[in-house]
């Protein structure tokens, strides 16, 4: 399940459990027709777009389903592969050697990351459940689900995000891409953990200011047609 970047009233976030593995994968059968054409899928408007940035010359079609699902329409299809979160395949152990990891690709804001939410009137599970919570993991997916949240205002749009955590500094890279992927617009930044409240925000507040309004205008009325 994907979590809102609003939670349901009444409904808390308690915990944030260590986070997984972030990077997306593709799961091929075969890499050779890539070079020149070839045919890829994947259901994520982020990595759809992504993909067509770095290789405008492939087909990217619609690929829908729980994570089996989609692993055996790729076999039954002439595709030459799909895009998966490696967190996802490792957990159920079903990670197939024909893999290549996409460490090119930002992942989807709060990507391998799992939390544990509450009801906000259960003040004794909620306390017990935040015994588990992983701070680290917790700091980094407020920034990017903010960051998420900020840029859509309501809109689904292809945004990657991804925050880390070394020697107490974070260090964050966002980026939004026009939904053909031929548009893009990348932001580095890193800040004192101690001085995070609201970085997300003012991350996505600078790219908007700086052509992701546009880009964000365009994907709107791409998506209402």
């Amino acid at each position: 399940m994907i979590l809102p970047t609003q939670l349901p009233k009444g409904i808390i976030q308690s915990a944030v459990l260590k986070r997984a593995n972030t990077v997306d994968i593709l799961v091929f059968k075969d890499l050779d027709t890539l070079q020149e054409k070839g045919t890829i899928a994947t259901g994520s408007l982020r990595r759809k777009a992504q993909w067509l940035n770095k290789y405008p010359y492939t087909e990217v079609i619609d690929l829908r389903g729980n994570v089996n699902t989609r692993l055996q329409k790729l076999e039954d299809n002439n595709w030459n592969g799909a895009i998966f979160a490696k967190a996802g395949l490792e957990r159920i152990n079903i990670l197939p050697e024909n893999h290549v990891d996409l460490d090119w690709m930002i992942p989807a804001p709060a990507q391998g990351a799992m939390v544990v939410l509450t009801l906000e009137k259960d003040r004794f599970s909620s306390e017990a459940v935040s015994k588990i919570n992983h701070e680290n993991t917790k700091v980094c997916t407020d920034v990017e689900r903010t960051f998420l949240r900020t840029l859509e205002g309501g809109c689904t749009a292809p945004i990657g995000a991804l925050a880390t955590i070394k020697d107490q500094e974070i260090h964050f890279e966002g980026a939004l891409f026009s939904l053909d992927g031929k548009e893009k617009i990348i932001i580095k930044r890193s800040i004192n953990i101690n001085n995070h409240k609201n970085f997300g925000n003012n991350l996505a507040t600078e790219l908007l200011e700086n052509g992701g309004q546009a880009i964000m205008g365009k994907i709107k009325k791409e998506l209402d047609k």
